[in-house]
């Protein structure tokens, strides 16, 4: 995907910006990576001469955890939300081969709100992004700086509806 276009854009459209979630959610797969290096790495400590094949233990422990990391990372990065002139476009990874993807046009929406969940939203730049319609709210949690896409987006309604 180029900066200009992307799959699925209209004659006439125009991409406005690009957005996604924090990366905090890939905080699953580090956990597990963290956990699964020291589980890999206590039995060489319990037992230090069978340290050659518990070492081969930890590598594979270490191989698990690092795939979990990247199935996690590659969720986060091919998950994204395309706003353009026209509509707001949600591209979502399922898995490694589903993918949803769901068009809510500019002029459909009635009102935009954000909110920062506490402490952690607050330190990691993180929060909320509702985005209400008449059939129904897109809500968008643990997006990355919220207020920044809230502005962005409200200049871009403005512009549309203007």
């Amino acid at each position: 995907m180029s900066r200009t276009q992307f799959d699925g854009q209209r004659e006439g459209e125009g991409l406005e910006f690009v957005f996604r979630k924090h990366m905090v959610t890939t905080r699953k797969g580090m956990f597990f990576l963290i956990v699964i290096a020291v589980l890999g790495f206590l039995p060489m400590v319990i037992w230090p001469e069978q340290s050659n094949i518990l070492f081969w233990v930890f590598v594979g422990a270490l191989a698990i955890g690092f795939l979990k990391l990247l199935y996690d990372y590659m969720l986060w990065y091919f998950s994204v939300y395309i706003v353009t002139n026209q509509r707001i476009r949600q591209v979502s990874q399922r898995g490694l081969f589903k993918k949803t993807v769901v068009d809510l046009g500019l002029d459909k929406i009635q009102t935009v709100s954000y909110n920062i969940p506490g402490l952690f939203g607050g330190m990691f730049g993180y929060g909320t992004l509702v985005i209400q319609t008449q059939v129904g709210d897109m809500v968008v949690s643990t997006v990355s700086k919220p207020e920044k896409i809230y502005n962005k987006l409200q200049d871009v309604i403005g512009e549309n509806n203007g």
